[in-house]
């Protein structure tokens, strides 16, 4: 090169990828009711809100959602679209870490992580159909499916409906099935009981307590369900109280696992969880921690503190990224989310002995939006 030619700092490589810029995002929100009334521990519930993120670009849909509040969908008709729109469909951190600073003054977790969540899964579902391949197999697998587990026995349930939900997992070959517990604290060791002698001795159960038990009375209930063959205790006291956590899993039954990590939004949340070495299993939602860019995050803290990783919830989407995270060793596969999802989506994974496998392209989904037309409460589009 002639010293009098101009010299560009960084010139563009000879190969660069055309841009495919994001031209529409859609946001929407569907309240569904529940089959009948549902609680957990310490809340009830009868409806269940499914927020859908649609993005367009280069002639594909990509389509992304999470399980939150209408607001959700508002934050990313207000504040998330003009982070994404124009933006190189294939650029998913960018759009991502771009709609984590767009948040900063409003409050990362929540309804703010549960917002990037849809748009950020949206993204990777568009940028996968544009390669023609499944989000698993465009991220890299390590498994081809999952191992999953039947997830529900509500407390507003009777005995018989709870023994009867989780039987029904157990005969369709799930190697474990959780129930919740919290409510009646009283009437628990009864109902733990009943519920092992109706799925045999043979498949694993776990209870989730969705923090409503104090640090002593998680510890006392803690033997009494480990002699029912109880593998696993989930969010035994309140999921911010990592002392208490702490304490539960240090003095445990050496065979029960004391996991939690479905209300952490960010990086930070879980990282906090392991250095205080509250769990022996840690637990990720796409649909709340980031999307699959977050989940991916907790896989990787999970991998430098050599602890197991299980997803919490959005079985469609846990499919596909339970086959890429390293340390993965189930999906949850939740009763409401399940119904919801077969309900809704065209192409919603169903477990083939205890397994999910995902489909494809992106993740394999594709919106009934005439079918949830009627549960319709939000829906609005920013174009480019």
């Amino acid at each position: 090169m002639r010293a009098s030619e101009p010299q560009l700092r960084n010139p563009p490589p000879r190969n660069a990828h055309p841009v495919v810029p994001v031209t529409s995002v859609r946001a929407s929100a569907y309240s569904v009711p529940t089959e009948s009334p549902e609680s957990d521990g310490t809340i009830t519930w009868d409806t269940t809100t499914l927020v859908v993120v649609e993005v367009q670009g280069g002639g594909e849909r990509g389509l992304g959602y999470s399980y939150a509040a209408p607001a959700a969908a508002r934050l990313v008709s207000d504040t998330l679209a003009r982070m994404v729109l124009g933006r190189d469909a294939l650029d998913t951190r960018g759009a991502w870490q771009a709609m984590v600073w767009s948040v900063r003054n409003i409050g990362r977790p929540g309804i703010a992580s549960m917002a990037i969540s849809a748009v950020d899964n949206a993204l990777w579902d568009l940028k996968a159909r544009l390669a023609r391949q499944p989000v698993y197999k465009l991220l890299g697998a390590v498994n081809e499916s999952v191992l999953a587990y039947g997830s529900g026995g509500f407390t507003a349930y009777s005995i018989n409906t709870l023994c009867e939900q989780l039987r029904g997992w157990s005969d369709d070959g799930f190697a474990a099935v959780k129930m919740k517990v919290g409510r009646e604290p009283g009437d628990d060791i009864r109902r733990v009981e009943r519920a092992r002698t109706a799925i045999g001795a043979s498949v694993e159960l776990f209870v989730d307590a969705n923090g409503a038990y104090g640090r002593k009375q998680a510890l006392a209930l803690a033997q009494p369900f480990a002699d029912q063959g109880v593998t696993w205790f989930e969010e035994p006291v309140w999921h911010a109280d990592l002392d208490g956590l702490r304490l539960c899993r240090d003095r445990a039954p050496a065979d029960m696992d004391v996991t939690m990590g479905e209300y952490c939004f960010q990086a930070l949340d879980f990282r906090r969880l392991l250095e205080a070495g509250a769990v022996d299993v840690l637990q990720a939602d796409a649909t709340r921690c980031g999307g699959a860019t977050g989940f991916l995050q907790a896989d990787a803290l999970c991998e430098a503190f050599e602890v197991p990783l299980s997803s919490h919830c959005g079985p469609s989407l846990h499919a596909h990224l339970g086959c890429v995270a390293q340390r993965f060793v189930h999906a949850e596969y939740f009763f409401d989310h399940a119904r919801i999802e077969q309900l809704l989506f065209e192409g919603a994974p169903r477990p083939r002995n205890g397994r999910l496998w995902p489909g494809g392209p992106g993740w394999g989904l594709a919106f009934k939006r005439v079918d949830a037309e009627r549960y319709s409460v939000y829906d609005r589009s920013n174009v480019a």
